[in-house]
């Protein structure tokens, strides 16, 4: 079965073909980086527009990697929710139209489910149970999974995402954006124990990052702002380890609580090089399987939406060309 999906939640447009929900035979991923740079986030407007001009290119550019003509395509998946709304609504007509005109059916897919499911694209996907950690820009979560919607939440950030924790720190430092990828990059320099950045809600499984963002606010403004490039990377450090220590210390936690001993990371700050660090060391530790997509799994794409999307269509779900995007859809709720 080829399952051709299509992803466009964020600033990412994308569109992938999959072979029967294993085989990415191609992944297209359209960014919108430089767009939004000069605003330093993504802003909804200029995204909705830029995917309406880049959802035709990118779906074509898809067909042709693939080696696929519209006429081999079985079935449409697409991003319905969580996202921006105006971007939802790009995706999804693209879809309805392509579903419409070739008389194939189509699925809307959460996109967090997506997130968990892009480890079945992986050379050696987990059994069922697992825990996964889906950790990103705008969602930051705890869920044990048991099987393809079946999902239980375990713990949950209770103000900030651990993608945005990072944006905003990259913000007040003025560093760049994506805000994530810069402290990456700057922290590989760095010492993570330079500064002692405080570790919220060490008990339980939920989190909590906007006070870490507040201490970072404040030690720039007791240096008034003149921070050293080389006290950059000790800052960049500190500040990371402290986000990757609770996700790490939380997830592996869980696992303990659920007597799980396999673990999944996704999502966009996934692809952190230290996070995959901590967790792999973590891993071989505790006896516990870990498995982490490859980078460009991690951040928006439409294949991992094909792989949902394709075992809806599987068991027989369609959905009706009358389907509306949802800006919030929590993962396994109608």
């Amino acid at each position: 079965m080829h399952i051709l999906g299509i992803e466009s939640s964020c600033d990412e447009t994308a569109a992938a073909v999959v072979r029967d929900g294993r085989e990415v035979l191609s992944n297209v991923i359209a960014s919108q980086v430089d767009l939004h740079a000069r605003y330093g986030g993504v802003v909804p407007e200029l995204a909705s527009r830029h995917h309406i001009e880049a959802v035709a290119p990118v779906i074509l550019q898809a067909l042709d990697d693939a080696g696929v003509s519209l006429e081999k395509i079985d079935g449409i998946a697409v991003t319905r929710g969580p996202g921006l709304i105006g971007s939802l609504l790009v995706g999804l007509a693209a879809a309805k139209a392509l579903a419409f005109a070739r008389r194939i059916p189509f699925a809307g897919v959460n996109h967090l489910e997506g997130h968990i499911a892009s480890v079945f694209l992986t050379d050696t996907p987990p059994e069922f149970p697992f825990i996964a950690l889906v950790v990103s820009g705008g969602h930051t979560t705890i869920f044990l999974v048991e099987g393809f919607h079946r999902f239980r939440v375990l713990g949950q950030t209770r103000d900030d995402a651990a993608g945005e924790a990072f944006d905003k720190a990259a913000k007040i430092l003025d560093i760049g954006y994506p805000g994530g990828v810069v402290i990456d990059r700057l922290a590989k320099q760095g010492n993570t124990a330079a500064i002692a950045f405080p570790r919220a809600m060490r008990e339980g499984l939920d989190f909590s990052f906007s006070g870490l963002k507040t201490a970072l606010l404040m030690h720039v403004k007791r240096r008034a702002g003149a921070i050293a490039p080389e006290e950059m990377c000790d800052l960049a450090a500190s500040y990371q380890e402290a986000i990757v220590d609770v996700l790490v210390e939380k997830t592996f936690r869980a696992a303990e609580q659920i007597a799980v001993a396999r673990i999944v990371v996704c999502g966009g700050v996934a692809a952190n090089s230290r996070l995959r660090e901590r967790f792999r060391r973590k891993a071989e530790l505790a006896g516990v399987r870990f498995t982490v997509p490859p980078p460009v799994l991690c951040t928006d794409n439409a294949a991992m939406i094909a792989v949902v999307g394709g075992h809806c269509l599987a068991e027989g779900h369609r959905d009706c060309l009358d389907l509306n995007a949802v800006s919030r859809w929590p993962v396994a709720c109608p």
